[in-house]
């Protein structure tokens, strides 16, 4: 009797895969308040024991699929200068993440995230971005701040803005923060 190998991750990124597409295709269908585990199984041709057992309840499966959405997937643009790198990319950073898809999607990362390993995710993705753009920016010669700097003066502010004072928020501000901490002009 021969014992078949099976991939790791196989069954489990599959059941993740299909259930994750549940959850978009029933949000997009029947609205995110209409939403149960038991609706999103039957989609996803899983038990609704199968999703308790990975997620726990729905408020962590929402904030699993919210982690995977923010997930950029793109690398940022390379406009030539380091300037133009990082503002080009604190604005497309605006754009998603202050979208009323955007903020639904903090909101639910956040939400179902007791340990904070969702926020930790999702702020790598955008220090992976960043780190991206100053390895670029170290190619050409220039001179560059510290990952975690561009985090404290552009992520952050942005963040807190689109979470807690989204009023006035646009480009310029984006652009302003990224001058300001280039030491190119105030805000």
């Amino acid at each position: 009797m021969s014992r078949q190998m099976v991939r790791p991750g196989g069954r489990s990124a599959r059941v993740q895969a299909s259930v994750h597409t549940a959850v978009r295709e029933l949000e997009a269908e029947v609205g995110r308040e209409a939403l149960t585990v038991p609706l999103v199984a039957q989609r996803a041709g899983v038990t609704p024991s199968t999703i308790y057992r990975r997620w726990g309840d729905l408020t962590e499966l929402l904030s699993d699929v919210a982690v995977e959405r923010l997930r950029p997937d793109t690398a940022p643009k390379d406009h030539g200068a380091l300037a133009s790198d990082l503002a080009a990319w604190a604005e497309q950073f605006l754009d998603e993440m202050a979208s009323p898809a955007g903020r639904a999607y903090i909101r639910d990362a956040l939400l179902g995230d007791p340990d904070g390993t969702n926020a930790g995710q999702c702020s790598a993705y955008a220090a992976d971005q960043v780190d991206l753009i100053l390895a670029r920016a170290t190619e050409r010669g220039d001179d560059i701040p510290e990952v975690e700097t561009v985090i404290d003066r552009v992520v952050a502010p942005l963040m807190y803005r689109i979470l807690f004072r989204p009023a006035g928020l646009d480009a310029a501000y984006a652009r302003g923060l990224v001058a300001g901490l280039l030491g190119q002009g105030g805000r």
